[in-house]
């Protein structure tokens, strides 16, 4: 099953560049080059991407992974969901930052409020 951020972060490389390898593809992603086939065969099922064969003088067989008119929807989609996901959090860690501000805050005082005094 594939997660927002993956599949955004993979619509997203292949729109860029279309001619990535699998094993660049995995090392972009930070997941493994079987996670890769396994991302690109649930995509390419779904019809968001194509894949063409093109031959280069590296490789004698190599494909180009072309984003279709499904697939550009699908970024879109999977683009605003991602952005809510991370504004979601991100409003999460301020709320927790605020907290932790008053935390200490309410510490220092405390800590200020039960110092000893010297007699000088």
């Amino acid at each position: 099953m594939l997660n927002d951020e993956i599949r955004y972060k993979l619509l997203k490389l292949l729109e860029s560049n279309p001619n990535l390898s699998q094993r660049e593809l995995a090392k972009e992603l930070g997941i493994s080059l079987g996670k890769v086939n396994y991302c690109l065969k649930a995509v390419l099922e779904r019809g968001w991407i194509k894949a063409e064969n093109f031959k280069s003088s590296t490789n004698k067989l190599a494909y180009a992974y072309v984003l279709t008119p499904r697939g550009l929807e699908e970024k879109a989609a999977v683009t605003v969901r991602f952005l809510k996901r991370k504004l979601d959090e991100h409003q999460m860690i301020e709320d927790e930052i605020k907290r932790l501000r008053s935390e200490v805050e309410e510490t220092r005082s405390q800590v200020t409020f039960s110092s000893p005094q010297r007699d000088g």
